[in-house]
Order: C-alpha cells, then sequence, then structure tokens
C-alpha cells in the first residue's frame, strides 16, 4: 500500500469541477470501477464552523430537563450552496477541555460567538477540504454538554448516539445550551463514520453495539470493549481507583456541581471486590455484538497496558462470529495512535477506508489483505485474514524439569507438582529475566530452543490447578519469546515513540487550526526477553466472576486464565515459555494474604492459536539448534508508568 500522502496540484477549474462532483456522488453499488479517491477541492479556510446541541432524551443531571451534548462542526461551505449533501467523520470524546488529544494534547479553542477555531488532530484539516464534515461532540457532563459522565454506561453512548440520530433527522438539536431555537442537519445525507483513541473510541464500540441507522463504520483505536475487564482481570484487580474517580476526572463545573448522586452509583456499583455487578453487564459491549450494523477498522497496541489487548481480542472474535467487516492494525507499541508510529501509511488507509465506507467508492481497500502487523519496529507484514488461515488452537503442557522451578513446555501430559509463592515485589520482567534460575516466586516452562518459526495469532487460554496456602490468592500467567531481540520500548513513558521537532503537514491550515503535527520516530531497546502475553485472575472467583469466594487452605482450585490476544513470532534459536506466578508487579494488585501454591501439573495446560497447530510446533521442536543464551537482566524496559491509571489521551 502506499506509505506517504498522496499531494494534488493545481487543476483547472473544469478538472475541479469534476472531482467535486466524484467527491459526493458514490459509487453505484457493487460497481467494479477504477480506484478513485475523495480530492481536496473544497475550501478549509472557508469552511462552515457552527455548534448545534443535541437533546439526548435523559435527564442524567437531574435538574428536570433533558441533557443537551454539544457537537462541534466543521464542513465545507460549497456542497451546500449547490444542493450536495455530505458523509460525516465523528469523535465524541470526554477530553476536549480537561486533556486534550493526541500527542500534543490539542485541546478544542473557540471565537467570540462560540464557534470552534481549532479542532483537535488532523481529521477535520484533512477531510473537509475532501467533501466530508467532521463532528467533535462533547460527551455528556463535559466541556460544553449538559449530563452526567458515566463513564462509558447509558448516559455517554446515548449522548453519542443522540447526535447520529440527528444527523439522520431523527432527533433534536438547538443553536444553544438553553435556547429554544432548533436546527436540522440538512447538509449531511446522515452516513456517519467514528473514529477515536482509547475512551473516544470505547465510545465508538459503544455506539456501535446499539444498531443504530446511520453509523456505516467505526475505527476504534487502542478502546475498551468491556469495562469491568478494564479495571479488573477475571477478579483481579487491576487499577487502584474506580469509574467514579475517572468521573471526576473529566467531568466539567456543572456536572461536578450536580452529578453527585452519578458518581455514587459508580462507586457502588462497583466494588473492589473484582465481583461482576450490573454496572459491568451495561458496560459490557461484546455481548451486544450481533447488533453491530458498522464496519470495524481496528487498530491496538500490542504491548499496550493501558488498555489491554484483551479488550480488542474478545471485541474482534465477537464480531467475526456475526460475520461483520473487518480490518485490523497490530502495532509493537503501547497506548499510542496509528498516526504517531506509521504516520503517512495510516492516512492514506483511513482516507480509502472512509471513501470507501462513507463515499462508497471501489478503490479496493475491502479486498486487501484484512490485517497489517508491526513485526519489528517500523517492518510491518500483512495477513490475508487474521488470525491467518490454519492457525488452530494447540494444547501444550508444562512438565518438571531437571530443576525445581526450571520446567519444560511440550505435547506430553505429565505428572509432579511445582510449588511458588506469591511475591508482590516481582513482576513479569523479573520472572521472565530469571526464567533459567530457579527462583521461589515463579513456575517457568520452556520449550528447547526452536528449530523453526512459531507463530501465535489470537487469544491463549492456560488452565491450572493450583492448591492455595491462604484464603486468598492472585495469579499471572504470561508467555515469553526468551531469546534477544530489537523492540519498542513499550514501557518508556511514551510507550515506543520518541516525539521530535520538525513536524509533517496533513491537510489544510488556518491562523487558528494547523494541519502540522511533530514527528516522531521509533524507540527501540535490545533486550534478552519479550513478554508477549499476559492473562491475571482472582483465585477466589474460579466458580464465578459475580461472586468470588474465600479460598480453602489445602484445598486444590481450578480456574482458567483469560491471556491477552496478540500476533507474535518466537523464532528459530529463541524458547517459547510459559511462566505461572503470584501477583505482577504494578500490573495487578496483590491479595490481603501471601500464599504459597502449588501447581499440579497433570491438571495444567496452555492451549495457544499457533498457525499451522499441532503440527507446526512439532516441527519447531524436532531437532533443536544451538541453545539460547541465558538472560540478561533487562535494564531498557522496566515496569509501565500508568500513573493515573486513565484510558489515556
Amino acid at each position: 500500500m502506499p506509505t506517504r500522502m498522496r499531494f494534488t496540484i493545481r487543476r483547472t477549474l473544469a478538472t475541479a469541477a469534476v472531482a467535486a462532483l466524484a467527491a459526493v456522488f458514490p459509487a453505484p453499488s457493487g460497481a467494479h470501477a477504477a480506484s478513485r479517491e475523495s480530492r481536496p477541492v473544497y475550501s478549509y479556510a472557508h469552511a462552515v464552523r457552527e455548534a448545534v446541541w443535541v437533546d439526548t432524551g435523559l435527564d442524567a443531571d437531574g435538574d428536570g430537563r433533558t441533557d443537551r451534548v454539544a457537537a462541534d462542526i466543521v464542513r465545507p461551505s460549497e456542497p451546500a450552496r449547490q444542493g450536495r449533501k455530505v458523509p460525516v467523520i465523528m469523535d465524541a470524546s470526554p477530553y476536549y477541555s480537561c486533556c486534550g488529544r493526541g500527542n500534543e494534547s490539542q485541546r478544542k479553542t473557540y471565537d467570540a460567538q462560540g464557534r470552534v477555531v481549532r479542532m483537535p488532530l488532523f481529521y477535520d484539516n484533512y477531510f473537509v477540504p475532501r467533501g466530508y464534515a467532521f463532528v467533535g461532540v462533547d460527551l455528556t457532563g463535559t466541556n460544553r454538554s449538559d449530563g452526567c459522565v458515566d463513564v462509558g454506561g447509558r448516559a455517554e453512548i446515548q449522548s453519542a448516539k443522540a447526535v447520529i440520530d440527528w444527523l439522520n433527522g431523527r432527533a433534536r438539536a438547538y443553536t444553544s445550551r438553553t435556547g429554544s431555537r432548533t436546527v436540522g442537519a440538512g447538509w449531511t445525507n446522515g452516513r456517519t463514520g467514528m473514529i477515536g483513541k482509547s475512551w473516544d473510541g470505547t465510545i465508538a464500540n459503544g455506539v456501535a453495539a446499539t444498531g443504530v441507522r446511520g453509523l456505516r463504520t467505526i475505527v476504534p483505536i487502542s478502546a475498551i470493549s468491556s469495562w469491568y475487564d478494564y479495571y479488573f482481570a477475571q477478579g483481579a484487580p487491576l487499577y487502584d481507583g474506580g469509574p467514579d474517580e475517572l468521573a471526576g476526572y473529566v467531568e466539567n463545573d456543572a456536572a461536578h456541581a450536580y452529578c453527585a448522586a452519578v458518581r455514587k452509583e459508580l462507586a457502588d456499583g462497583s466494588p473492589r471486590s473484582g465481583d461482576w455487578t450490573p454496572l459491568w453487564t451495561g458496560r459490557d459491549y461484546v455481548k451486544d455484538a450481533a447488533e453491530v450494523r458498522a464496519s470495524v477498522f481496528l487498530a491496538h497496541g500490542m504491548q499496550d497496558l493501558n488498555v489491554r489487548t484483551k479488550h480488542f481480542g474478545q471485541w474482534w472474535d465477537a464480531l467475526a462470529a456475526h460475520g461483520v467487516q473487518r480490518k485490523i492494525w497490530l502495532s509493537q507499541t503501547g497506548h499510542v495512535d496509528p498516526f504517531d508510529y506509521r504516520r503517512g501509511a495510516w492516512v492514506d488507509t483511513l482516507h480509502r477506508w472512509f471513501d470507501h465506507e462513507l463515499l462508497g467508492y471501489d478503490n479496493g481497500v475491502d479486498r486487501e489483505p484484512m490485517a497489517d502487523i508491526e513485526r519489528h519496529p517500523d517492518q510491518w507484514v500483512t495477513s490475508r485474514a487474521w488470525p491467518p488461515h490454519g492457525t488452530r488452537t494447540t494444547t501444550l503442557r508444562p512438565a518438571a524439569g531437571a530443576r525445581a522451578g526450571v520446567g519444560t513446555l511440550g505435547l506430553r501430559p505429565a505428572t509432579g507438582t511445582e510449588t511458588f509463592t506469591d511475591d508482590p515485589a516481582l513482576g513479569e520482567t523479573d520472572w521472565a529475566a530469571r526464567l533459567t534460575t530457579p527462583t521461589p516466586e515463579k513456575a517457568g516452562f520452556l520449550t528447547a530452543p526452536l528449530g523453526r518459526d512459531l507463530r501465535l495469532s489470537g487469544s491463549s487460554r492456560v488452565t491450572v490447578t493450583v492448591t492455595p496456602t491462604t484464603t486468598s490468592a492472585h495469579l499471572s500467567a504470561v508467555l515469553v519469546d526468551l531469546g534477544p531481540d530489537t523492540v519498542r520500548d513499550y514501557a518508556d513513558a511514551a510507550e515506543g515513540i520518541t516525539t521530535l521537532t520538525g513536524r509533517t503537514c496533513w491537510g489544510e491550515s488556518t491562523a487558528g487550526d494547523s494541519a502540522c503535527f511533530k514527528k516522531t520516530a521509533a524507540r527501540t531497546v535490545r533486550t534478552d526477553y519479550t513478554v508477549f502475553s499476559r492473562g491475571w485472575a482472582d483465585l477466589g472467583h474460579h466458580a464465578s466472576l459475580r461472586r468470588g469466594v474465600p479460598l480453602t487452605p489445602g484445598k486444590a482450585v481450578t480456574m482458567t486464565l483469560d491471556l491477552a490476544a496478540t500476533d507474535h513470532v518466537v523464532p528459530r534459536g529463541h524458547r517459547l515459555a510459559l511462566v505461572v506466578a503470584g501477583t505482577d508487579k504494578d500490573l495487578i494488585d496483590p491479595p490481603s494474604t501471601r500464599p504459597a501454591l502449588t501447581l499440579d501439573l497433570a491438571r495444567t495446560s496452555a492451549r495457544l492459536p499457533l498457525t499451522g497447530g499441532t503440527a507446526a510446533f512439532t516441527r519447531a521442536t524436532a531437532g533443536g539448534t544451538t541453545a539460547a543464551p541465558a538472560p540478561r537482566r533487562l535494564t531498557g524496559v522496566g515496569t509501565p508508568d500508568l500513573t493515573g491509571h486513565l484510558p489515556a489521551p
């Protein structure tokens, strides 16, 4: 695919007129015409800038009138004057005033009349000249909107859905927050695409799960698919805090004054016990995947330890089960937007995606490989399907080795036990660095050095049977690629990128809104091991997520841990390893006790999504190669900084 932005030369008036028509009239359904693309033929400087307040039909703040959410609009002026209607690209966000958007934390700015001057990010600069409107929605209770922040709940989803309803003539909007003058959206054909990173992309997932008519596509970037899984991992608490604190962080002054009851509901409904409550059911979009009518172009960092990759994995699988059109990008970064790690290719692909989904252009983007995967920093491969055809769940089994705590990983069932003691002062990087050394806080199991590459694509599950010595225990299971490599430094504060001083421009600028953004480059580190998939659980929730129970010391418990989705190749000469341990330092909170756990190897297994299945594993582990060197203690990648524990801007 092209890897840099296409630049448009000057045209004659006749050529521009033809291009303008092409930008607003979609190709006939099912057409197989030559590739087409929208062109920047409209003036960004003279675009219409307006604000409307859309009635959500809810009264979350209890002031006796239904809440209105602010939608700031930038749209080309020429189509409306000529009687033509345009599609909409929309980003619904809680961050437009509190925190900012993108790598440079841009906020909305306004003129004296309250019209938006600067819209964060490049979407309006790039797409408005190409015949799209851009709509930036302040989620309920944030910036200039009424209502209360309910962190992915009914009010937030409805606040974004109501704007799509208004764009399609099914809802009412006003020219001010409190006035009575209504305004229509006659300038749009109602076809809408939602985009956004983190919380913004989460809202896109949630709105799509309502099945709202008019929403044609969503582009969720590093987005949450179930809010329970943001705060807990099968009962194990991930972050110290809850959705009530998150609401207080982003809400506007009015919401802070009037929404104490909503914050209390959030706090009461999300106890730190890890129990699945009705609050989480209302914020689980995966269960409603059957309602999704929009196509989905998903992007996620495979080392995202904020919005972990379980979110995209379970969402992707649910969408696939219901036949939703899908495309995916997977990077080596943490919580980073593709604009900041593969800028030219991202803008080009996003352009063609929206042209296809919102303008109906037969440009071939739907026939390209489904997946783009970053295999090494700035080195990408593609897959026609994801997970690739031929991927099969393969059951591997741990076995005791010559030394206690350093076992083997293979296809044959084993007997015996391994014992480890939870040490909250240590985590996955400590375990991986000492895989070939017996240590008391973990049980490690390794293959021999591989004779062939071995690819894992999708989500893994590890079933363990353990006997605890205390009434509470947390578990971690991680997959490790043991061998030297250069990777993006995802645990650095910038999560795999370095921001440079130079800028590149994507679209048109005005005095108040520049289309030029700071360049970035891959931030890399040399490592002797890579933790590439993780899963955590509270052992007391082995029977049900609905309610955890105290453990009986000395009584064996069986539990299956869901490991986060990934696409990783363990190369020839490296070893694949499984670690089972207790608390993963700084990634889950420790239990109230310090248990020792005895692992029953005969009833422990790992089900991994291997490309080529069991046969591929057999070929990769047959024979062997020169032994890989023992790992050095990694100093370049430390524990990720999750200060604030927010689905970061």
